[in-house]
């Protein structure tokens, strides 16, 4: 049983794995088991060269940072578990007792994070009824999202990135990964809100 699965490994997957690795020394998060179906095969990045994005050096390859942000993951937080080459078909459960039905294994989970891309049609059963067009991409680019309250579906799934009805730019789907992430620590920290820093020790 994990405590959190996120299902999608990039951009906003892998800042919220991140952030939630991140916390693995406080108290509320002690023993909490994350994993990550580090799915990337129809992640935009894979063509994707970034010139603008805050702290990427211009001209780095998409297909470069989707690599790099797991194997960054893996070395500074390996208690994360990372599985690969798994594509979830179906969700089934509720809040606290979810089951993640891949074409490989079965995984139970109480929280569940949704983070793969906008494209049409959504390909995993038991969340069609949360499908809605989706209300920043342009019409013709027929993308959708998961109706959600602030990354909310429903009690126990979340959804980030562009998923989540955000445009499609690196920074804005990092920032919904790592906000996902924090909400998901407070659920932890008993409802008292919390965020992980890394310090320069005095």
């Amino acid at each position: 049983m994990f405590d959190v699965l996120i299902i999608g490994g990039g951009v906003s997957g892998v800042s919220c794995a991140l952030i939630l690795g991140s916390a693995q020394y406080k108290e509320f998060a002690l023993n909490k088991k994350i994993g990550i179906i580090a799915h990337q095969k129809a992640s935009s990045l894979q063509n994707a060269v970034f010139n603008n994005a805050y702290g990427i050096s211009p001209g780095k390859l998409g297909s470069e940072l989707l690599t790099e942000s797991l194997d960054h993951l893996g070395k500074i937080y390996p208690h994360v578990n990372q599985l690969f080459n798994e594509k979830v078909l179906k969700i089934e459960g509720s809040n606290d007792n979810f089951s993640i039905i891949t074409n490989k294994n079965v995984y139970h989970s109480k929280i569940i994070v949704i983070a793969i891309g906008s494209g049409n049609p959504f390909l995993i059963e038991g969340l069609e009824n949360h499908v809605i067009p989706h209300k920043k991409a342009l019409a013709i680019k027929n993308r959708i999202q998961l109706q959600n309250d602030d990354h909310l579906v429903a009690e126990g799934i979340y959804v980030c990135g562009t998923l989540a009805g955000h445009r499609s730019q690196l920074s804005i789907a990092a920032g919904s990964g790592a906000s996902v992430a924090g909400d998901i620590l407070t659920l932890w920290n008993s409802g008292n809100h919390a965020q992980i820093h890394d310090v320069l020790e005095k």
